[in-house]
């Protein structure tokens, strides 16, 4: 679970960068590189953002805001707690 948040965390970052593009610049890199909007290949990726940041709110939702990424994390915050 933990390799999926992080694939959807990279998807939505993606998928923002795009969106700033777009307010910023007006230009959307995802049709840019290919080809446009209505191209099925783009299409995939939006619904691709899409389904993670569903994911990433159900997520969040269901374990109350604290989305973990790796197991890292977890010793990092044990050892701050043991040495407080």
């Amino acid at each position: 679970m933990k390799s999926l948040n992080l694939v959807s965390f990279i998807i939505l970052a993606i998928g923002g960068l795009n969106w700033l593009s777009v307010g910023v610049f007006q230009f959307d890199i995802i049709a840019g590189i290919f080809g446009s909007t209505a191209n099925i290949v783009s299409r995939i990726l939006y619904i691709l953002v899409g389904i993670a940041t569903l994911y990433l709110i159900y997520v969040s939702i269901v374990e109350k805001g604290k989305i973990e990424m790796c197991e890292e994390y977890k010793q990092i915050k044990s050892a701050k707690s043991i040495n407080n």
